[in-house]
């Protein structure tokens, strides 16, 4: 565990992320006017400069955008899922070996939302690929899946920092900017895949209002990737210019696509300039499938020495490492 000494100015910044997702609880309202754009980034190189300026807008406007043509095979993401699943399956004792730690390993109802101050109904298991070391099942448990997980996790980094090079080029950065900042062979890589497991709903429970798979908040990375399952939905946007009026988008799954959002992270490097818009997983309806629900998040988190600072230096410096640890600390009580 580190001790952290933030300056006074990247503390005032921290501070007010998470003023702003304290006052996003409750649950508005929903609305279906609001498209969350389909972007296909396939023959990249070739097409990067419109790739770009897709996503480009459609960050600027939503901070949200969907990615198709991403070349990571369908198979291969049913394969993640299917080994989430054999994970989450595991006796809770078994599990435990496993606590989660400075962003790596295992919880179960650890993480409480300033916007809800209730633990998000779900558990999670999480690689940063430096922070392994005791946190992975055996091969006696779930045979091969250290490796296929590893394999996975940089598919994932793959196609993230093809999306970031879109990021760095409209910033006026090298298109490699991103890349080094995420480097995985680097010791300070704190980029992190995600396994994400939300409850069946108890029957008991299910009007109760307070309850929230995944309460509202902003991710604190540059970029997220989310694979989703049909049929198990519930993800819901709000973007930044609908804050007030709380007007929630549900975001359904589609098979095979990527669900992308800009993270706390990159809304500081870029000055402000892409947003980083408030999303939550909603408990179901009463008409809705109210059995578990599982998805994967890949979150493209600058390695601990990288400095993050805009083009037009709107905020002070700050360390990846030191800004995570701010931001980590207010949803996870001693995890960091």
């Amino acid at each position: 565990m580190h001790t952290l000494h933030p300056s006074a100015p990247s503390t005032a910044y921290a501070l007010g992320e998470l003023d702003k997702e304290s006052r996003m609880g409750g649950m508005g309202e929903e609305t279906h006017s609001r498209e969350v754009r389909i972007v296909d980034i396939s023959d990249f190189e070739a097409r990067r400069a419109e790739i770009a300026e897709q996503i480009w807008a459609a960050s600027v406007e939503i901070g949200f955008f969907q990615v198709s043509g991403h070349g990571i095979a369908l198979a291969d993401i049913q394969a993640a899922f299917a080994r989430a699943e054999q994970l989450f399956a595991l006796p809770r004792e078994t599990k435990a070996r496993w606590p989660l730690a400075r962003n790596a390993g295992w919880e179960h109802k650890a993480q409480i939302r300033p916007s809800t101050r209730t633990p998000d109904q779900k558990e999670s298991y999480q690689v940063t690929r430096p922070r392994m070391d005791g946190l992975w099942p055996t091969d006696q448990e779930l045979p091969g899946f250290e490796r296929a997980t590893l394999d996975f996790e940089h598919q994932c980094w793959t196609v993230g920092m093809q999306l970031l090079s879109c990021f760095a080029w409209k910033l006026g950065f090298d298109d490699d900017f991103f890349t080094r900042a995420h480097n995985p062979a680097s010791p300070a890589y704190q980029s992190t895949l995600r396994m994400l497991h939300y409850f069946a709903v108890d029957p008991a429970l299910k009007d109760e209002l307070g309850l929230w798979r995944a309460g509202a908040h902003t991710d604190f990375d540059c970029l997220t990737l989310l694979f989703q399952r049909e049929g198990q939905g519930g993800l819901q946007v709000l973007p930044g210019k609908e804050m007030e009026s709380r007007q929630w988008t549900s975001v359904e799954p589609v098979e095979g696509v990527i669900t992308c959002n800009i993270g706390d992270m990159l809304m500081r490097w870029s000055d402000d300039r892409l947003p980083s818009n408030f999303h939550r997983v909603r408990n179901p309806l009463p008409h809705e499938y109210q059995g578990a629900r599982y998805s994967l998040a890949f979150f493209c988190q600058a390695n601990e020495d990288a400095v993050i600072e805009g083009p037009g230096k709107k905020y002070p410096p700050i360390t990846a490492g030191e800004y995570l640890r701010q931001r980590i600390s207010a949803n996870f009580s001693s995890r960091y």
